[in-house]
């Protein structure tokens, strides 16, 4: 199967939001070798996704008055920026281990995989409980002998754990969710309620000025809120007390962003974020489907509460089927809609094989910026209030699409050396950070971070004045 490049797979997404066309005039994108190993076009993926985010900011910003301008991404450096929390250093050394000693692939008594994500204490727990066992991999893999793959994968559902049961894509080609997935555009950009254009006036970047409000964990989501910030956005990032988080994505995701936290479950917490989301442009959410609804904080809530509002929404299956509620994380959509088992093949081997990135995940976080504002391009030329929808199963489905090319499982592994190039140092209230710099190029508002990364609970929850 021919794979598509970069340029090929920026016009089908382009086309996917209804844009108009001629901009596509002004992306460069080269084209190039393989940059990692798989059987998948995860150079065309991260190259694609990155122009569109960075193109519609210009597009964006052109909008506003300025000048339309020229978007660049090298393929190396796209695919080096879809592996940003590898290739993190804080004062020289490797950041923290990001996986739990016991998370990964095993084989059941019936013979096929499962995979286990237990990087939340919480979800380590609740595997340890169900399987019964201690906490190290041999005691895991003699637990699971006792079970069969798929029942497995149920029950840790049904007890709100993440775990998932490896699958062809023929498999979940048959399978309900694979089905709705299939059925789901690449991304969703919807209209849901009214209310009048809002006045953007010109800035010197593309996003200054907007207010963006992010409530996400892990990679896509805070990907997502930090390519907004690398476009002049202000983006406060809101956590809560009670909630884990993973020390090194926080760090890479966090440069330009402000953090606060909230406990939504405290009513004064809750009005906070009532007066912040009144006073907001974007709200993007990554939180389990229906959970902030629970809360108030919805999005026929949120534009209710504030007209005009741009309301993005990330999930691990979409929003459709019968796993629409269903958790999940990178590693696990990979193994059940197929990647891993195709891998596998690709590369001759039989334990499960990853793609060589969190490609689902970086995708995803660039789709939902790309989404964002796009929406709110329409807001300011239509007016009314917006939703974004993006998930990783349908970021999956469309990397799919993009074709496959078994000469790029010969493709070595880039260490630290050759993505060198692209590296920045920045300061930080964690140490000093060596990190992928932002790999899209615009000629007339370069990309960038203005604000380090700080600790999850640093700053007030505030908007700064416009």
């Amino acid at each position: 199967m021919t794979t598509l490049n970069g340029q090929q797979a920026l016009t089908q997404l382009w086309a996917a939001a209804a844009l108009d066309p001629s901009a596509l005039e002004r992306a460069q994108l080269p084209a190039g070798e393989a940059p990692l190993p798989s059987s998948f076009a995860i150079g065309a993926l991260a190259q694609a996704s990155i122009a569109a985010s960075a193109l519609m900011a210009a597009e964006f910003w052109r909008l506003r008055g300025g000048a339309a301008q020229t978007v660049s991404v090298e393929l190396a450096h796209a695919a080096a920026e879809f592996r940003s929390e590898r290739y993190l250093r804080v004062d020289g050394a490797p950041a923290p281990e990001l996986w739990d000693a016991i998370a990964g692939p095993y084989p059941c008594g019936d013979g096929r995989w499962v995979r286990i994500h237990t990087n939340f204490p919480h979800h380590r727990d609740g595997i340890l409980r169900l399987l019964d066992c201690r906490h190290d991999k041999d005691s895991v893999a003699a637990a699971l002998q006792d079970w069969q793959a798929f029942e497995f994968e149920q029950a840790a559902a049904e007890r709100g754990l993440v775990a998932t049961a490896m699958r062809s894509f023929d498999e979940w080609d048959r399978h309900p969710q694979g089905q709705a997935v299939a059925a789901l555009p690449l991304l969703n950009i919807e209209r849901i309620g009214d209310a009048p254009p809002l006045a953007r006036p010109f800035a010197p970047r593309p996003l200054q000025g907007i207010r963006a409000l992010d409530l996400t964990r892990i990679i896509a989501g805070p990907v997502g809120g930090r390519v907004l910030a690398a476009h002049g956005a202000d983006v406060l990032r809101v956590t809560s007390p009670l909630l884990p988080s993973i020390l090194p994505l926080d760090i890479d995701t966090g440069r330009g962003k402000r953090n606060a936290e909230l406990d939504l479950r405290q009513a004064v917490d809750g009005e906070q974020l009532r007066r912040l989301l009144s006073e907001a442009d974007v709200f993007i959410q990554g939180y389990r489907p229906g959970g902030l609804a629970a809360l108030g904080f919805g999005p026929e809530q949120a534009a209710r509460l504030r007209p005009g509002i741009v309301y993005a929404s990330l999930s691990a299956y979409g929003h459709a089927g019968p796993w629409a509620e269903r958790r999940g994380f990178d590693s696990l959509v990979q193994t059940t809609s197929g990647f891993n088992h195709a891998e596998t093949a690709a590369f001759g081997g039989v334990q499960p094989r990853a793609l060589p990135a969190q490609a689902l995940d970086h995708a995803a976080g660039y789709l939902l910026a790309f989404g964002v504002i796009a929406a709110l391009s329409r807001q300011a030329q239509e007016g009314g209030s917006w939703q974004v929808r993006v998930s990783l199963a349908q970021t999956g489905h469309w990397l799919r699409q993009l074709g496959t090319d078994h000469a790029g499982c010969a493709v070595a592994d880039p260490g630290l050396e050759q993505i060198a190039p692209w590296l920045g140092d920045y300061a930080s209230d964690f140490g000093a950070l060596r990190a992928v710099r932002h790999a899209a190029q615009l000629s007339l508002t370069p990309a960038h971070w203005t604000l380090p990364s700080m600790p999850l609970g640093s700053h007030a929850a505030e908007w700064l004045p416009r």
